[in-house]
């Protein structure tokens, strides 16, 4: 009987190793999710104050109502949509989101004016090694002035990028998915 309670204790200690390992882990996991979106917030930031040449704003997330998000083809239900303003004037809005690339994500913005016209769109945090051509202002200077309702065609309205194929499309893809769902959005009269 003895011999069997010990050997219940020497059970006990992989559990307890595991469990320390499991603990750090989903610690620093959410220290570097938290990290992250600083960092990826941080990046928001200094794209709607060179786009909007201000300062001082506000970036106030709208909520859109679950029905809805259903109807759209980009996630609204989170903090991915948001208000610019400045002394409660509005200035336009961001919408952040995350695309494919070849082997990872990308996070990128859209800046849009009140009218819904794409005053920029930006790549904040690309994570791959190729494919980084996406991230030049002077391919993604391409969308600006596109509007809400309007479809590209990668290759056609968006020029192709050669060794950044995938990202790019995915990119022009994630813009077009923008539009459509921000159509959405005007047509519910919630923008």
């Amino acid at each position: 009987m003895q011999l069997q309670k010990m050997h219940h204790k020497e059970n006990k200690r992989p559990y307890r190793i595991g469990a320390a390992f499991l603990a750090a882990f989903l610690f620093l996991g959410l220290a570097s999710f938290e990290n992250s979106n600083t960092r990826l917030m941080q990046k928001l930031n200094a794209a709607v104050e060179g786009a909007f040449a201000v300062q001082d704003f506000n970036l106030d997330v709208m909520q859109v109502d679950a029905k809805v998000n259903q109807l759209t083809t980009v996630e609204l239900g989170k903090e991915n949509l948001y208000a610019i303003k400045k002394d409660d004037v509005l200035l336009g809005y961001a919408y952040l989101g995350q695309a494919p690339s070849m082997k990872n994500i990308f996070d990128y913005t859209v800046l849009l004016t009140p009218d819904l016209h794409i005053k920029k769109s930006k790549v904040l945090i690309y994570r791959e090694d190729y494919g980084r051509q996406i991230g030049s202002q002077r391919w993604l200077k391409q969308f600006i002035g596109k509007k809400v309702g309007e479809q590209l065609g990668y290759g056609e309205d968006v020029d192709a990028i050669a060794g950044a194929t995938i990202s790019a499309k995915s990119m022009t893809k994630a813009v077009n998915d923008v539009l459509e769902s921000l159509k959405v959005l005007q047509e519910k009269g919630i923008l």
